[in-house]
């Protein structure tokens, strides 16, 4: 039996920070991944799915070059070429995630599947035999997979997941896409662009349901507008293949009607992955939210941490990264533990323009502190002269303060808007107010003078609206030098 510090399961993105973190410390690491390093985001998720958008992007702002001075330009799709672009984004950014970067931290790579025999040991299975490891403690960080929605015949047609969607060798004519969630949008609008007609089809009454609703429902009328096709307030019942066509029959309000594609999408959301494991082994508390685990990580079996999207949290590379930091410090150094604070967390939707969230939404600040409890400042970018320069004019920024001018939260959807909700993000966790981000210096012309202009807001209505401009210009006059 082969004894470590730390075993982390899972060579995703919080497996890998905490791998690296545990080596760089002096810890004896093993890392056991039964695939292949990177994980969701450098394979079927992040990078991937950027990639497109690049090259859809790129489409677009082609056939739009009139906007710029130019002509306009039929741009005709080489798919192959697209696709053969992403993998070559996909091998750029692998060697992050290489296996040999990570013996050379000092990281024992191990391909298998492990399996927990007890509460401090585990088994792992390869081709070439088993192996059983015991630890101080261990990581869990083996992620999500898909959701799988319950529809009629769906086992018996070829749709796709986003663990294969990236495998595609031909560009679908019509692509069916069950959720309107950040892929289904994402994917939505990057096949659009290259050419594909695109059918949406959305249980909720909106898309994005995780985001401020206005905003997203401006970002819906922008993907209406180009061309994707919505089905909101859709349940998806039967699917079948009829030839070469895939015929989705769906229902609205006790209605039923059928879309018919040539490729069909499944994006309605992400299931843990706690099967299989031995968590009951283990002593590790599940639920089909996730492993439960507590502010420093821990499951309910002290020795064993848990990071990233099987905990239930957040599913973003961006906290799984976060979590793990926290069980390097709270597995190996317990004396500095930290407790996790999720309560500034920012994402982004990749479509064009983007939309970012920090905070609360409209509508949980009025459930948090009742109508009279909150402030909303917006600025429509249209207004902003670097989006007026790019001519990137759709979108605003919504900001939610106390009445007082400390922010609650922000929407952002805007070119750019991935990097430009930080700066609210960054107040946010430090409980600023908008003076913080109005009384900032921002370089002009800059996207980032649209957030200064939706905080700018809140003290136009307190210095210019009320009293105070009559109580200054009476003052004024008295002061005023006499005319002679």
């Amino acid at each position: 039996m082969e004894t470590y510090d730390l075993v982390v399961i899972g060579g995703g993105a919080g497996g890998l920070v905490t791998a690296s973190g545990a080596a760089r410390l002096g810890a004896k690491t093993a890392l056991i991944e039964r695939e292949r390093l990177g994980g969701e985001c450098l394979w079927t998720g992040c990078v991937p799915s950027k990639a497109l958008i690049r090259s859809a992007n790129v489409k677009h702002l082609m056939e739009h070059a009139g906007s710029y001075g130019f002509t306009d330009q039929t741009v005709p799709v080489d798919f192959s070429k697209v696709m053969r672009r992403m993998r070559d984004v996909i091998a750029a950014v692998q060697p992050h995630d290489d296996p040999e970067r990570f013996r050379k931290m000092g990281v024992e790579v191990i391909e298998g599947r492990a399996v927990f025999t007890g509460p401090d040991r585990l088994e792992v299975s390869a081709s070439g035999g088993s192996r059983v490891l015991k630890s101080r403690r261990f990581c869990i960080a083996v992620g999500a997979g898909p959701l799988i929605p319950p529809i009629e015949g769906l086992d018996r047609v070829p749709y796709m997941t986003h663990l294969n969607f990236f495998d595609q060798t031909r560009q679908p004519e019509h692509l069916l896409i069950v959720g309107g969630g950040p892929v289904g949008c994402e994917m939505g609008q990057t096949f659009h662009r290259l050419g594909s007609r695109v059918t949406i089809i959305e249980a909720l009454d909106r898309i994005l349901s995780k985001d401020d609703r206005e905003t997203a429902g401006l970002l819906h009328e922008i993907l209406v507008k180009e061309g994707v096709r919505m089905e909101i307030g859709v349940r998806a019942e039967k699917v079948e293949q009829q030839g070469d066509r895939i015929r989705l029959t769906c229902s609205r309000d006790g209605r039923s009607f059928a879309v018919e594609g040539d490729a069909i999408l499944i994006a309605a959301g992400k299931r843990v992955r706690t099967e299989g494991f031995g968590l009951e082994a283990a002593g590790v508390q599940f639920d089909p939210g996730g492993i439960r685990v507590d502010r420093f990580m821990r499951t309910t079996n002290p020795r064993i941490f848990a990071c990233g999207d099987v905990t239930g949290g957040y599913p973003f590379t961006h906290t799984a990264e976060y979590q793990a930091g926290l069980v390097v410090t709270n597995a190996l150094v317990p004396l500095l533990r930290r407790k996790a604070d999720d309560r500034v967390v920012p994402w982004c939707t990749f479509t064009d323009p983007e939309l970012a969230q920090v905070g609360l939404t409209e509508e949980q600040a009025r459930q948090q502190f009742g109508q009279d409890g909150y402030r909303v400042w917006r600025f429509s970018v249209k207004d902003n002269d670097r989006h007026i320069i790019e001519r990137e004019t759709q979108g605003a920024v919504k900001l939610l303060t106390r009445p007082n001018g400390r922010i609650l939260g922000c929407t952002i959807l805007s070119a750019g808007a991935g990097d430009l909700i930080h700066e609210v993000a960054l107040a946010l966790r430090k409980k600023g107010t908008t003076a913080d981000i109005s009384g900032m210096i921002h370089v002009y012309p800059t996207r980032a003078q649209a957030s200064k202009r939706a905080s700018d807001r809140y003290f136009s209505e307190k210095f210019f609206g009320g009293r105070i401009p009559k109580v200054m210009s009476w003052w004024l006059r008295q002061v005023r030098p006499k005319a002679t």
